[in-house]
């Protein structure tokens, strides 16, 4: 589905990604870890298409099309999704306008006919239970005035709608209560299909035990320095980082 191959990305002239190698299959489920500062946001910032990033070498390839020639919004309806770790607000516009925009775009770009206002508004229930979303939050405008557990369960609702192929979550356990985790993990769990690959970018193995990743993989400066399994995450969970940084640089 995902080949990353020696990638290198700066932001403001400032090399930020060092070469990163990287490759998920259908239906499989990453976490990327690692320090603050290490790359991990710049990584989902990249694979979307965000302009504040220059790639300045590397590939990177979607269900064998080239990603990096690809517009933002393209990779959105190729079937990437980002889950921000900062969801933003869109005052006056309603969640209900906002979701039926975009799932039509996509359907009309995969030559499909667009959903009638019926058929949305079913297609909507259904996802939000999922995550449990308030009906009266679906109804607001995008993200005003939500607490940040509202905000990152109203993303994990958007991805339900969307049903992308390649969903990338940057630290949605972030500031999460524990209730609030579990509702976030399980809606994203309920979504996983041989066909569907998930990537979790997060600091802490609590969410990793709820969404159970395959490969764990630890970014350090820039690179992927460690891959291993989910016991990897519980590893980290009780040494900290510390100990693949002195690996690393003492090599």
């Amino acid at each position: 589905m995902l080949k990353v191959k020696n990638l290198h990305a700066a932001i403001g002239g400032k090399e930020i990604l060092k070469g990163i190698d990287l490759e998920i299959r259908d239906g499989e489920t990453h976490a990327i870890m690692g320090p603050n500062g290490s790359g991990k946001s710049t990584l989902s910032a990249v694979l979307v298409g965000n302009p504040l990033y220059e790639v300045t070498a590397g590939e990177a390839w979607f269900n064998g099309k080239d990603l990096l020639t690809m517009k933002p919004e393209d990779r959105a309806r190729e079937g990437i999704f980002l889950s921000f770790q900062y969801p933003v607000e869109i005052p006056g516009v309603s969640m209900t306008n906002f979701m039926r925009a975009a799932i039509n775009a996509k359907r009309e770009y995969q030559g499909l006919s667009s959903l009638n206002a019926a058929e949305f508004l079913k297609l909507m229930r259904e996802k939000r239970k999922l995550v449990e979303l308030d009906s009266r939050l679906a109804n607001r405008s995008v993200n005003e005035g939500f607490s940040g557990g509202e905000k990152k369960r109203n993303e994990i609702f958007q991805m339900a709608m969307l049903e992308p192929t390649l969903a990338i979550l940057d630290e949605t356990d972030s500031g999460l209560d524990v209730d609030a985790m579990r509702i976030v993990a399980e809606g994203v769990n309920k979504m996983l299909t041989p066909q569907r690959s998930t990537i979790v970018i997060t600091h802490y193995e609590r969410l990793l035990e709820m969404i159970r990743p395959q490969v764990v993989h630890v970014l350090y400066k820039g690179r992927i320095v460690k891959t291993a399994g989910p016991e990897l995450a519980k590893e980290i969970e009780m040494k900290g980082y510390d100990w693949i940084k002195s690996e690393v640089d003492e090599q």
